[in-house]
């Protein structure tokens, strides 16, 4: 397989005025990736409750939320009130659920791409990476 530090390597034979260094990636931290993926994750589910608020006040500032209340209202008989099933209170605690869970999923998605990476190297032998300093 031809790899840009493959490259770097075969160009070595002229004389460059930096260095060329290959270095090989065979182990990412299992705590350090846990770390990583949770701070992504709490990124994540800060956006998740941003974007949640304002699409609830797009709906109801253009009125979509009246509408879909009076739809509902016709089929139900007055029975089903939409305002207190998918109040702002109501929304914002879905989108705190919402983000809680996805914080945890992401931590443990991060923790196993961590583990199978280091698995899989003792396999390929690692990810092979090329630097030069121009």
């Amino acid at each position: 397989m031809s790899t840009v530090a493959d490259k770097l390597a075969k160009k070595s034979t002229r004389k460059t005025s930096g260095k060329q260094v290959r270095l090989r990636l065979v182990y990412v931290d299992f705590w350090s990736a846990i770390k990583l993926s949770f701070l992504g994750a709490v990124a994540l589910a800060i956006v998740t409750m941003v974007s949640f608020f304002l699409i609830y006040l797009v709906l109801d500032a253009t009125g979509v939320m009246l509408k879909a209340e009076e739809f509902l209202r016709s089929f139900s008989n007055n029975e089903i009130v939409l305002s207190e099933i998918a109040g702002l209170p109501q929304v914002m605690a879905f989108a705190a659920v919402v983000a809680i869970l996805n914080l945890i999923v992401f931590t443990v998605l991060g923790a196993v791409v961590a583990g199978i990476y280091n698995f899989a190297v003792k396999v390929t032998g690692g990810l092979l990476v090329g630097f030069t300093s121009n």
